[in-house]
């Protein structure tokens, strides 16, 4: 890991986000399971993960739009980024709760991160996220953050690290903030009844301490020792000297009774019989309009959050009229990425959905358009992955909601969307689908998998054999070079065409076509039968015809294929099987 950073700066930044991502990965699965409020769904680990995987873009975006290399980019950028990210990619009650603390952070990082500033950026945020909801109740990730925020601002005599006075560093700073947000996390099931009966901690708070111990890990170099894994089918156990992390239903309750110093529920405490629909969508309007919003929807229903500012919010609250929910949207702005979803449910489906669902389908990303319409015509519901724009999570369990299956093999073809399509899968399989997740490396692999594809014979069946032809393809791509680098294959320089074999660089050449054809051999060195080339859009026919002729000339059993993959990152895509 690097050297641990003096202050929050946009690589410290960077930083934390990809740790909090990570943190949120490993955790989500347990987070879901402790989640019993304010409704007993079991997402919010998956929520928690959607909203910072948004921001974690965001950041990464920045990073990759500046242009000079050798300096990075400016502290603000990067902090507006992660909050805008955040804002936009917002998803459930604690998902928009933590886009509010995110956005309330950057408001102050902006001006700087040293100690000073981060402890009233943490101050800041608690205040924000705590006016966004219409009626806070403690207990939940609200009080996490303030302590968290108490903590940082005048904690010394409890850290002992410090005389009356003296200015803490960072490190300190954040030390503190996370230690207090554990010791408030550890309280929640005494202050919120159906925590206390169910023997957990607060679920969203719970996410909030794993995005505190990637500060930790960013600023000192060192992760925070983590609890007992707690999950289905165990009893709670004692973390942090005494608290409980246990099952959301049929665990032991916590040793003393009921729990006391409940404060006033925005929706029916034991997540029961309460409205039927969580509608979200963001909206574009003057900031005067969104107070009658508020007041419109908190007479609708309950868990109202509503985040954001200079004319973009969040909107986030449950109604028995999803309708006239939307329509007080309409009425203050313009709504858009509206998403409805029915509680009454066991499945949560999505309401735009309403068509007998079919049996199995299948949900590919491809790089560009020119596969997009391949695999479309193969059958497949598509997932466009632009240059620079890798799908978020909440985009592939869209695509699978627009299948429409009761189940569904998902294809990424990219090894860095590992965990974004495990937790889209995990996210589909909460509302009843059942999805298989073929861990496709390149679109190549994608295209071998979905022609072997057969939707008559049983599921298992069709994952193992789409599993298999996606393993027998060996992948490569070409790509230019953008800089001086280190490469597996040598040094490189700016406009050098690599070879990437297996994602690894094998070749380095000088133009497009010879680096194709070493590639190729090298590729054909070890066996094969059929070489698919896909060509991307600004690469002339009469490469892929010289290409053809190259596998024709010297590898007489093997069969070429060629498709037009329109605009994607890499001139040319090769697959052997």
């Amino acid at each position: 890991m690097p050297q641990p950073p003096d202050d929050l700066n946009a690589v410290a930044v960077r930083t934390w986000c990809s740790l909090a991502l990570e943190a949120l990965g490993r955790e989500r699965a347990e987070i879901d399971a402790i989640n019993v409020y304010p409704i007993a769904d079991g997402d919010t680990g998956t929520n928690l993960y959607l909203t910072v995987e948004s921001a974690h873009a965001a950041v990464e975006a920045v990073f990759a739009a500046h242009e000079t290399g050798a300096t990075a980019p400016a502290t603000a950028d990067a902090v507006r980024a992660m909050a805008h990210g955040a804002l936009i990619g917002a998803r459930g009650n604690s998902g928009t709760i933590l886009a509010q603390l995110l956005r309330g952070m950057a408001g102050v990082l902006a001006d700087g991160g040293d100690a000073a500033h981060l402890r009233l950026a943490l101050t800041r945020a608690a205040d924000a996220a705590r006016r966004a909801v219409a009626h806070p109740v403690e207990g939940t990730v609200l009080t996490v953050a303030a302590a968290a925020a108490e903590a940082a601002a005048g904690g010394e005599s409890a850290m002992g690290a410090a005389a009356e006075g003296e200015e803490r560093d960072l490190r300190t700073v954040v030390r503190a903030a996370y230690d207090g947000a554990r010791a408030a996390l550890a309280r929640t099931p005494e202050q919120l009844a159906v925590l206390g009966r169910a023997g957990v901690v607060d679920a969203g708070g719970r996410g909030l301490v794993a995005v505190l111990g990637a500060l930790v890990e960013t600023v000192t170099g060192q992760a925070p020792a983590r609890g007992p894994r707690t999950g289905p089918g165990r009893t709670p156990v004692p973390v942090d000297g005494g608290s409980v992390v246990g099952l959301p239903v049929g665990g032991t309750p916590v040793e003393g009774g009921a729990p006391s110093g409940e404060g006033p529920l925005d929706c029916p405490e034991d997540g029961g019989a309460g409205p039927a629909f969580e509608v979200i969508y963001l909206l574009e309007a003057r900031d005067e309009r969104v107070a009658r919003l508020r007041t419109r929807l908190d007479a609708l229903g309950d868990s109202l959050v509503v985040v954001g500012g200079d004319g973009l919010w969040h909107v986030h609250v449950h109604v028995d009229d999803a309708g006239a929910a939307v329509e007080a949207g309409v009425e203050a702005g313009r709504p858009y990425r509206i998403r409805i979803t029915h509680f009454a449910t066991e499945s949560g489906h999505d309401l735009r959905v309403q068509a007998e669902p079919t049996q199995r389908a299948v949900v590919v990303v491809v790089p560009g358009d020119g596969l997009a319409g391949l695999c479309t015509e193969a059958g497949a519901t598509t997932v466009i992955a632009r240059p620079g724009e890798p799908p978020a999570s909440g985009e592939l369990v869209d695509a699978i909601r627009r299948a429409h299956a009761r189940e569904v093999v998902l294809l990424p073809n990219d090894a860095t969307l590992r965990h974004t399509a495990a937790a889209a899968a995990e996210q589909a399989r909460t509302e009843g689908v059942r999805v298989a997740l073929v861990p496709t490396r390149a679109a190549v692999q994608g295209i071998a998998a979905l022609a072997v594809h057969e939707p008559d014979r049983g599921f298992d069946e069709d994952v193992v054999a789409m599993t298999a032809a996606a393993g027998a393809t060996r992948y490569a791509e070409l790509a230019v070079a953008e800089r001086q680098s280190w490469t597996m294959a040598g040094i490189c320089q700016a406009g050098d065409v690599l070879g990437l074999i297996d994602g690894d660089v094998a070749v380095i050449g000088a133009d497009v076509p010879a680096t194709a054809r070493t590639v190729l051999d090298r590729m054909l060195a070890a066996g094969g039968e059929l070489v698919t080339l896909v060509l991307g859009e600004d690469v002339p026919d009469s490469l892929a015809e010289a290409l053809e002729e190259h596998v024709r000339d010297g590898y007489l059993a093997v069969d070429t294929v060629v498709y037009r993959g329109g605009h994607q990152r890499a001139p040319l895509l090769i697959g052997v099987e």
